[in-house]
């Protein structure tokens, strides 16, 4: 089974792109684009736990009512959600109403304020994990890898909620910690000159 696919304008992509139209955009502009800005990565790390046991189409398309949701995942703010918000979150049918991730959010964001704290950055914290490429698997044969074990496990300890390996490895794919898009992907190579490019924290 091949991991790409040629899409309608003629390129070679990931093959998950084929499950979604709105799948090509997410894949050619943001899925692995390397991030270094705390609410960007503070948004991903939360969707993606969203996501577990859901499809992600589900949550890009719900993606814009979560910002709003979520203050465009100000942290700052999140954190200072009480029951109440909670409670308004469970009515608010534009996302996904699971007390327990919601709660999640909070929790991390309260988390991610001591990682500010204690880190300086998100960023210098997650990018602290990035793994040697020339040590990683075939792209997109595994759904989680000694780095994803490592930061879940991490995470757990610092108090983070909904961030287990597999959790975290789908974070690190759309955050660019690794490349992981398919050989002979027309982004597989965009997304090696973003990362060179790219001014660690």
């Amino acid at each position: 089974m091949t991991a790409t696919t040629v899409s309608a304008d003629g390129k070679t992509r990931c093959r998950w792109c084929d499950a979604a139209p709105e799948f090509v955009a997410y894949h050619d502009t943001e899925w692995g684009f390397p991030v270094g800005d705390d609410r960007r990565l503070f948004e991903k790390v939360c969707l993606e736990g969203f996501q577990s046991g859901l499809s992600w189409r589900t949550i890009l398309a719900k993606r814009e009512n979560f910002r709003a949701a979520f203050h465009d995942f100000d942290f700052d703010r999140v954190a200072q959600f009480t029951e109440s918000d909670v409670e308004d979150l469970l009515g608010d049918k534009g996302i996904i109403r699971h007390r327990g991730k919601i709660e999640a959010v909070i929790n991390n964001a309260k988390r991610a304020q001591e990682m500010v704290a204690d880190e300086g950055s998100l960023a210098a914290y997650f990018w602290r994990f990035e793994p040697d490429s020339r040590q990683l698997g075939t792209p997109q044969m595994a759904s989680t890898s000694d780095a994803s074990v490592a930061i879940s496990k991490d995470l757990k300890k610092r108090g983070w909620k909904f961030v287990g390996p597999t959790t975290v490895y789908a974070f690190m794919q759309a955050m660019g910690l690794i490349n992981d898009h398919a050989l002979g992907c027309v982004m597989r190579p965009v997304i090696d000159q973003a990362r060179r490019d790219f001014k660690r924290p």
